[in-house]
């Protein structure tokens, strides 16, 4: 088991990284965060899961261990594969996959790409009691509203961990219609 991996990043794409150790390029699959957070010629540090299937190896690589985790419950999970598991962790903050799953709301899951509504029910199933409150946290469901708002946001181009700190970032007494909060929430992209 390749338990982490250190060396300077050599290469970039879209979803992984090359890092070269003693000669080697060891291509590394890692979240969308991480490979703009790397840069080439610098020296990185990366816990991995090794996974070996019948016809291909891949290695997966986190910048921490809450990370490595979360992508291990995920694999737990039927119909989600190191790729879905992935693009999860690329496109949900881990605050905000967390309060998908203490708030027992799957909407948040259903909305990363390939993740369908009984895939996100499943995995909300799944991760129930795997997930421990941070001190000091605490879920509610978000309102039909604020989905609203988040939807219409993704629509207008902005990622889902844009759009959800958009409207947990709304004032408490903003008033609960969609127009309103929908006007907030883009003006809170113009600062």
């Amino acid at each position: 088991m390749i338990n982490s991996i250190s060396g300077i990043v050599s290469q970039k794409s879209d979803n992984a990284i090359t890092i070269e150790v003693s000669g080697l390029g060891i291509e590394v699959f890692v979240t969308h965060d991480t490979v703009s957070e790397l840069a080439v010629g610098h020296t990185a540090f990366l816990h991995t899961h090794f996974i070996v299937r019948e016809d291909s190896m891949a290695l997966y690589g986190f910048k921490n261990l809450e990370e490595k985790t979360m992508f291990i419950h995920f694999l737990g999970v039927g119909g989600v594969g190191p790729k879905s598991a992935m693009s999860i962790l690329s496109t949900l903050s881990m605050d905000n996959i967390r309060r998908a799953i203490l708030s027992e709301e799957p909407d948040f899951f259903s909305k990363v790409p390939g993740i369908g509504k009984k895939t996100a029910q499943k995995i909300l199933i799944h991760m129930q009691g795997k997930v421990p409150a941070m001190p000091g946290e605490s879920y509610q469901k978000t309102s039909d509203v604020d989905d609203s708002v988040i939807d219409a946001l993704i629509n207008l181009g902005y990622s889902v961990v844009e759009a959800q700190a958009a409207v947990q970032a709304l004032p408490k007494d903003t008033p609960d219609t969609i127009e309103e909060k929908l006007r907030l929430t883009l003006q809170y992209f113009d600062h």
